[in-house]
């Protein structure tokens, strides 16, 4: 387990300022309980600082996770979300959607969210940011990246895709051995 390099840093705070913009600050500078971010094995850990320095005394090839794992940094220096950041994005997000109960299945087998599917969305969402994807009752269910701002999506036919799909909480399931 070691600190990211400036390189890994850059990625990792471009990926999540796409979802939570400005709110990153908040996520690292919490005057009670400070948190940072570790790479172990390509993997990229949202790890509370007293626990980090605890577990200085577990031997690297040991170690299997320590605090949340947020994502993971792919072999060309790329960083991706996985759907253990659902939690920290969530809570930060600037842009969110919500789907009709029919399609909520639709979103969790991990297809793209439709016109048809779609309830609300947050006022004045841009094309091509990132969005958390919540149930009508205000559960989060995955995220993903805008397809069509939120004036485009007023004049959509129902079949016109609103969302990519990036991760979903199905994904636990489909998904067990490689998280």
């Amino acid at each position: 387990m070691r600190p990211l390099t400036e390189e890994e840093t850059k990625a990792v705070f471009e990926k999540l300022y796409k979802f939570i913009g400005k709110n990153i600050k908040n996520l690292i500078d919490r005057p009670n309980d400070p948190h940072c971010f570790r790479l172990h094995k390509n993997k990229v850990f949202y790890v509370k600082e007293r626990l980090m320095k605890k577990a200085t005394n577990v031997a690297r090839d040991k170690l299997v996770a320590l605090g949340t794992c947020i994502g993971k940094l792919t072999h060309t220096g790329k960083f991706r979300l996985t759907i253990g950041a659902l939690d920290l994005i969530s809570q930060y997000a600037k842009y969110k959607i919500w789907v009709k109960p029919s399609a909520e299945m639709q979103f969790l087998y991990g297809n793209n969210v439709l016109k048809s599917g779609l309830a609300r969305i947050t006022e004045n969402t841009p094309a091509y940011t990132g969005v958390v994807i919540y149930n009508m009752a205000d559960i989060p269910l995955g995220f993903g990246v805008t397809a069509k701002s939120t004036n485009e999506c007023r004049n959509l036919d129902p079949n016109a895709v609103v969302t990519f799909h990036q991760a979903d909480c199905g994904e636990f399931l489909r998904a067990e051995d490689e998280l």
